[in-house]
Order: C-alpha cells, then structure tokens, then sequence
C-alpha cells in the first residue's frame, strides 16, 4: 500500500467526518419494508380505480366529474414529485462539492474524471444507438390503434406548427467560444432559478476544488456545513418516500381516469420496447463491469440489487446517492474518495438509461405521426439528446421535458408528449434504475483502472 493510500483514511475522516454514505441509514427504511414492492401495488390500485371511476365504466356520470376525482387523487403525487424536484439542486451541490473535497490533490481529481467523463460520454451515445435500433426494428408506432393516431394527428393540427426550420438556429461555428464560457454561470442564483443543471455542475465543481486546495482546518467549517445540508436533504427525501405509494396510485388512477385503460393497453407495444432497450442497456453494463473491472454478472446485480430497488420506487438518482456510495464501497470494494466523487456526479450527467427512453419515444412518435426521418436527423436526435441529458435533473419525471426538446429538433407536434405521458411512470422508474447501474459500474472500472496510484 503507498503512502498516499495510507493517509487517505485520515483525511476522508478529518474532512467528512459525517459522509453522505452515513446518511443510508435513512433509506434502510424503505428498503426494509420493501418500498419497490409498495410501489408496484400503487400502480395496480390506481389502475383499477382509475378504470372504476372513469365515465367508460358508468360509474360517473360525465369526464369533468371524473377529471376533478382524479385531480384531488394525484394529490399526493404531485406533492412528492414537488419535494423531490425541491431539495435536487441543493443535494447535488453538497454532494459534489464534498465528493471533490474527498480526494487527495487536483491531480488525483484529474485522473478520476478523465476516466469517468469519457465513460459517460461513450455510454450514452451507446444507449442512443441501442434505442434507435430497437425502436426501428420493433416498430412500435404501427401497433398504436387507429383511432388513438387519428386523434393525436387532429390534436396537432389545432397547435401552432412546429416547424424544423422555425426551431432556434444551430449556433455558428464563431459562436462556439461564447458557448463554451457561458457553461460557467455568471450567476448561480440566476443558474438555480432556471434549473440549469450543467451550469449547476460546473459551479460545484469550481467551489469543490477550491475546497481541495485548501488546508483542512480552514475548509473544515464550510464541509460542515454542507453536511448539514446534505443530511437535511435526506430528511426530506424520506418525508417524501414515505407517501410514494400513494402518489404513485394518485398519479397511475388519474391517467387511468383520463386516458382510459384502452388507451393504456394500446401502448403496451412502445412500453415493451422501452424496456428492451434499458434491458439491453442493463446487460452492457454488467458486461462492461465484468470485462473490464473483473466484477461478474452475478455479484454486480447481487451487490446492487437493494439500491436498483430502491431507485427503481424513488424515480430519482440523486434520492438515492447514500445508498449508492455505500453499495460501491462495501459491497464493490471501490475506493471512498472515487465513490463520493464519481456518484454524486454521475449522478446529474450520466443518463444513459434517459438517453435510451428518448431516442425509443422520438422512433415511436415519428411512426405515430408518419414522419420521415433522414440520416442527418437521426445524427441530430443523437447529438441533442446526448447534449439534453448531460446535466439534466436527477428527479422524477425530467425526462418527458427533455424529451420536447428533442421532438422539437425533428418536427414532432407536443401533442405526441400528451400520447406518451400516460405510461412514463413505469418508464421512469425503469429508467432511473439503469441510470443508478450505470454510475456503480463507472465508479468499479474507474477504481480498477487506477490501480494502487
């Protein structure tokens, strides 16, 4: 063991003595009462009540009366969506901030992203590829009924026309300086109203490695601090798992009521490609882990099992960052500085399994409204949804807002979202679990890779 090594326990407790992993004992909770499970049978009462109180069923009398019932219902999924969406950016910011002030020097800090970054980056143009193809072999679009397209393509005929050449212009080449300086936000203030996450980021990342640059008694203060807001974070997040059974039915119940279980069943052929593709996703993780990191299949999943659950009920990466750091350290033998560094980033700019959902969505929706795509659109959905998911919101339900964007950059109507909004809870969730795979996989083969340096 080096010297370096030798003294980094001694440091991670100077400087942390309260770590984000301290804070999973908040989530053993849920796991314990098996929240996953909760979740599920939230979804299946809110489909059957949903299906009981719509006016299809004649129990109520007329939609508006239904509409109103399913409104009070998603109650308590709107407030747990809110409390999630509340506390992400201050998370995120602690954690990232403490998860640089972990490593030993800049240096250190260099060689740990400049192994994760590319990791990011190739996978989620991977898992673009693998939504693409899955979405153009399976052709999910032409298993939508008749009925549901004609009236998607009236919806969209009474919206503005969304026209490609309309859309904002691609920035010139002689803008891109411009572009590249204003990552970093004049103001993080102005960065945290307009929920700028790559900006967010950046800022985290600037004031993290201030505080590695420091001496630690002086950062100690300001480390404590950010503990403190960490560990207030995760009391929220708990304040909101706890109704997350409820909300899910509140939710699942008032797209029932809405759309009708018709509706619902008729997107069984897009849902069942989704779940292909993060399937496929899945299995390159855990190919990459073993292959490349020595971490078989088997023990990857059986190590990661608790916090893919759990991530899988919360439908939020960030919620479950302490499970996740403690996965990756006790139970993958990663190291605690590249845990507390790689899962909080990893976190807001790897989202694979987002990436994979989108590119499925905007295939599907292509077909549903018989647009033709060229070769240099398909470059575009690509390019703009590897650039949308970098820095999106590790919180529930971001992945329909980056989803508009991308359809806006091929010319799909937003009626489309109004199509595919009713079956992205499951989606979500799904998703969220293969984000939260793609992270421990990237903290095992980075924590390989650098060896004893």
């Amino acid at each position: 063991m080096s010297a370096t090594q030798a003294t980094r326990p001694d440091r991670l407790q100077q400087l942390q003595p309260r770590s984000l992993k301290r804070l999973s004992a908040t989530l053993a909770v849920l796991v314990r009462t098996h929240l996953w499970a909760q979740i599920l049978v939230g979804m299946l009462l809110g489909v059957l009540v949903g299906v009981g109180i719509s006016p299809r069923t004649g129990f109520v009398p007329d939609q508006a009366t239904a509409d109103v019932i399913g409104n009070w219902l998603a109650l308590p999924g709107l407030l747990f969506l809110q409390l999630i969406s509340m506390i992400v950016l201050p998370l995120v910011f602690c954690s990232i901030v403490l998860g640089l002030a972990a490593g030993e020097s800049t240096a250190e800090l260099k060689r740990v992203g400049g192994r994760a970054v590319p990791f990011f980056l190739i996978t989620t143009v991977l898992a673009c590829v693998i939504g693409l193809g899955a979405a153009m072999l399976l052709q999910p679009g032409d298993y939508i009924p008749e009925e549901l397209r004609l009236e998607a393509r009236a919806t969209s005929q009474n919206e503005v026309p969304m026209d490609v050449e309309a859309a904002p212009a691609r920035p010139a080449l002689g803008d891109a300086p411009r572009a590249l300086v204003d990552l970093l936000p004049a103001s993080p203030l102005e960065a945290a109203a307009n929920r700028a996450m790559l900006q967010w980021v950046i800022f985290s990342l600037v004031i993290g490695i201030a505080l590695v640059q420091m001496a630690p008694r002086i950062s100690r203060p300001m480390i404590e601090l950010l503990g403190a807001v960490q560990e207030i974070c995760m009391i929220v997040i708990k304040w909101a798992m706890f109704i997350a059974p409820a909300a899910v039915f509140g939710l699942i119940a008032q797209v029932t009521i809405r759309i009708g279980l018709e509706a619902l069943l008729g997107m069984s052929a897009y849902v069942g490609t989704v779940l292909l593709a993060l399937l496929i996703l899945m299995l390159m993780y855990t190919l990459i882990a073993w292959l490349l990191a020595g971490v078989g299949p088997v023990r990857f999943l059986r190590a990661s099992r608790e916090v893919l659950l759990l991530a899988f009920a919360t439908s939020s990466s960030a919620a479950v960052m302490p499970l996740s750091i403690k996965v990756a350290e006790e139970k993958l033998g990663v190291r605690a500085a590249i845990a507390r560094f790689l899962i909080p980033l990893g976190a807001t700019v790897n989202m694979a399994g987002t990436a994979a959902y989108q590119c499925v969505a905007t295939i599907f929706l292509v077909q549903v409204f018989a647009i033709d795509l060229t070769t240099g659109q398909l470059i575009t959905v690509v390019l703009t949804t590897v650039g949308a998911s970098i820095g999106a919101p590790a919180s529930p339900g971001v992945g329909i807002v980056i989803l508009s964007m991308i359809l806006a950059s091929v010319g799909v109507p937003p009626a489309g979202i109004a199509l595919i909004i009713g079956v992205d809870r499951i989606l979500d969730m799904c998703r969220t679990a293969v984000n939260v795979a793609g992270d421990l996989v990237a903290c095992v083969l980075v924590d390989r890779s650098l060896g004893d340096a």
